[in-house]
């Protein structure tokens, strides 16, 4: 089934999106573990553009309104204990109904414990990372946002993440 990853953007918006060329880099970044999965504690990752909340602001989608070609560069953290009513969305390029029904959608935190308590993953980390994955200009997420969120996850102990770009 085709994938129309421009359905949730006003018409005009879309046909400049589909007329980019992105460029990629190539190798792609690996890490391989240190250690058996069911030893590691494990992180969740989305570019859903999800927040809590009371917790963080939103992501910026009205400046992105106003300038189709920019994308917030900033994360937001996810507790591993949140509640489905505390998810709050901005992602302007998908249609946000469902992981605003279910978080596992996108952040996939409650199968995480799922896995601790069927003993094939470690342990969960105290928070999660929420991106908006539209970056067209990485400069200032790769320079500032991405060494701040490795280093959140440092500080958490975080052995491996589960990244699920949307």
């Amino acid at each position: 089934m085709p994938v129309d990853s421009f359905k949730w953007l006003p018409r005009s918006i879309a046909a400049y999106y589909q007329g980019m060329q992105i460029q990629r880099e190539d190798p792609v970044p690996w890490t391989p573990l240190e250690k058996p999965l069911s030893e590691c504690r494990v992180a969740a990752v989305t570019t859903a553009g999800i927040h809590v909340e009371g917790l963080e602001p939103p992501f910026d989608a009205e400046r992105e309104k106003r300038e189709p070609t920019w994308g917030d560069p900033t994360f937001r953290t996810i507790p591993a204990d949140v509640r489905q009513e505390r998810i709050g969305a901005s992602h302007l390029h998908i249609n946000n109904d469902d992981l605003l029904a279910d978080i596992d959608v996108c952040l996939p935190v409650h199968r995480l414990h799922d896995l601790v308590a069927s003993r094939e993953v470690g342990s969960v980390a105290p928070r999660h990372l929420s991106f908006m994955g539209f970056q067209l200009d990485d400069r200032e997420w790769r320079e500032r946002y991405a060494p701040a969120a490795a280093e959140l996850l440092r500080a958490d102990r975080v052995d491996c993440v589960l990244l699920t770009p949307v």
